[in-house]
């Protein structure tokens, strides 16, 4: 869809560079405010508006709850004001609860319980872990968990008609070496030129057959990263590489090592897409890496992972099974932004490598291009981001108000006006500036990516 809005004249780039960005920020926000809005209202504070969006409002209505829902026009976040929130930040208003009729203190958000408080805060960032939660286990059932054995799955279009293997063959050798799990099949990475074609014994059915098959590391493009220069390029998954600056490539490592070899300028690469060759011009890139000893060094990149001729079967777990999984997806990226937080902190990593909107708008808008299927893995992955940024101790994010709330309980009364004003105008200045920052960064990127 997005490849089709990309191709009308004019706007079409724009659109499909913004649509996506939109999609998976709206979804993102919306579930993380519905996640105050509902927790709150079960604990009986009233939500004087809930807004999908930021500044002039474009479109609203209010419920028979006395809840005004509105969409606004700035598509870069959204609130709950609750009863007695002062703004969108959830700052304490002027109005005392002192002055509120019994009513009204029954549904003010200062006057309720501790706990309420707390508990409807907390269900923001909560609400993000279990959108994560239940999209990484959808995604599971729809591709399968991968088959421990050596059995094929889906040939790569790249050499679909080309050998004799087939979908369901279970592999026990190839060229004399034993395979009896899919990870077996690494016993040949170190090959940089192999043969063009390999002798398979396989099991298919009650027959045990030898027939010709594909080196199990060809040179076939995996995965595209966004903002590369490969996405740039034109590279596509599933592409076959046969030459890199007019050598011809045998087997994936090979080419790995001619892009790690070669100089950040324009080269030459040829690919088999859909039977026919189709010639490309991409310009490697120079990054900085962690060298695994604390320090850095330059590498030459285009930004690909390695595809397959064929992947392994995929079984259906059953949706508990799933959901086990699921979790186990979103607590490892929560791990990895909190290992990656402290390489930043730490210095191993630059904070170059944050994003901001405009680099997320971009990256989006690169993955929509891949598939609906990449594109919510990417609402997934936002998600957990940005539950787990919020619940970093800050004031005016959800993390902050839940440290208020802990000092509350320890000390037996809120923190001082003076304090959570001071607080609160230290963490939007260091907001604003980390905004700042991220955003140029990523016009640097953008910069060099369209350069």
């Amino acid at each position: 869809m997005f490849e089709l809005i990309d191709s009308i004249p004019l706007v079409g780039g724009t659109l499909a560079l913004i649509l996506p960005f939109v999609i998976v920020l709206s979804v993102v926000v919306f579930i993380h405010e519905f996640g105050h809005y509902i927790v709150g209202r079960w604990c009986g504070i009233h939500a004087e508006v809930f807004s999908l969006g930021m500044g002039p409002v474009l479109f609203s209505r209010t419920d028979q709850r006395g809840t005004r829902w509105q969409l606004a026009a700035i598509p870069i976040g959204g609130y709950v004001k609750f009863l007695g929130d002062a703004n969108e930040a959830s700052t304490h208003s002027d109005q005392s609860g002192d002055n509120l009729s019994d009513e009204e203190r029954a549904r003010h958000f200062f006057s309720a319980a501790l706990y309420k408080r707390a508990l409807t805060v907390l269900a923001g960032p909560v609400a993000n872990f279990l959108l994560s939660i239940y999209v990484f286990a959808g995604l599971l059932l729809y591709t399968g968990e991968p088959n421990p054995d050596a059995v094929v799955g889906e040939i790569s279009p790249a050499v679909s008609g080309q050998y004799d293997l087939q979908s369901g063959d279970q592999i026990s050798r190839i060229d004399g070496v034993e395979i009896s799990a899919f990870e077996d099949l690494n016993a040949f990475l170190g090959i940089k030129e192999p043969a063009d074609t390999l002798r398979y014994t396989i099991t298919r059915g009650t027959d045990q057959l030898v027939v010709d098959g594909p080196f199990p590391f060809m040179a076939i493009v995996g995965n595209v990263s966004p903002v590369s220069p490969a996405s740039k390029a034109g590279l596509k998954a599933d592409d076959l590489i046969l030459s890199y600056g007019g050598v011809a490539v045998k087997s994936f490592g090979q080419f790995r090592d001619m892009v790690f070899g070669s100089e950040p300028t324009d080269k030459e690469i040829t690919v088999l897409r859909g039977g026919e060759k189709v010639q490309l011009t991409i310009q490697p890139h120079a990054r900085e890496i962690p060298d695994g000893n604390g320090g850095f060094q330059t590498q030459v990149s285009i930004g690909v992972t390695a595809g397959a001729p064929f992947d392994r079967e995929y079984n259906m777990p059953s949706p508990i099974a799933a959901l086990g999984l699921g979790i186990k997806r979103t607590w490892f990226v929560i791990t990895q932004s909190v290992n990656n937080l402290a390489l930043i902190i730490r210095g191993e990593v630059s904070p170059k490598n944050l994003q901001g909107p405009v680099g997320i708008a971009h990256v989006s808008g690169d993955i929509a291009k891949s598939g609906w299927v990449d594109l919510i893995t990417l609402i997934a992955f936002i998600s957990t981001a940005i539950g787990f940024l919020n619940l970093l101790p800050i004031p005016v994010l959800d993390g902050g108000h839940l440290m208020m709330y802990a000092y509350e309980f320890l000390a037996g009364k809120p923190p001082s006006d003076k304090f959570i004003r001071v607080g609160t105008t230290l963490a939007l200045s260091l907001l604003l500036t980390l905004m700042l920052f991220v955003t140029f960064n990523d016009l640097i990127r953008l910069a060099l990516y369209w350069a």
